[in-house]
């Protein structure tokens, strides 16, 4: 295989011209409840503030729009450490000290919880309603949903 390099700069021109296509994939999921899994979580800075914020990629799993993301941006700050706390406790994370997240962040992976999504206005807003505990009681779930479907 031989390894020339190719030349693109036929098409820099018409390459300029152009412009991006805006793609329905990344329109907002409607406003609702969706079960998710945490497919990945950071601590980072809010870009207006400089807080800290735990910033979240929820995958969802169903009802509707399965692998379609979502994101939610926990800011940390005196006044929402407790909402803070509740969300870590919800995802089965209890720490004795908030300074010892970063060690413990790959906890929060795979957590697979229901969530509901709000729009008001412009902001939307993801809520952490429950943690599903595991594939077992999701399994039992539909085992029950479908018994409840088999006629007498």
């Amino acid at each position: 295989m031989s390894r020339h390099s190719i030349d693109l700069s036929q098409f820099d021109d018409g390459f300029r011209a152009e412009q991006p296509e805006e793609r329905g994939d990344f329109e907002s999921v409607p406003d609702g409840k969706y079960q998710v899994t945490v497919e990945k979580v950071e601590l980072t800075e809010a870009q207006s503030s400089g807080n800290p914020m735990i910033k979240w990629t929820l995958r969802i799993l169903a009802p509707r729009f399965a692998n379609r993301l979502m994101w939610r941006n926990s800011v940390i700050t005196q006044n929402t450490l407790k909402y803070v706390k509740t969300d870590l406790h919800l995802c089965g994370l209890d720490l004795e000290r908030l300074s010892d997240l970063p060690k413990h962040l790959h906890r929060l992976l795979d957590v697979k919880l229901e969530v509901t999504k709000r729009t008001r206005g412009d902001s939307e807003n993801i809520y952490f309603n429950r943690r599903i505990e595991s594939s077992q009681s999701a399994a039992k779930f539909r085992r029950e949903a479908d018994d409840a479907l088999v006629p007498f």
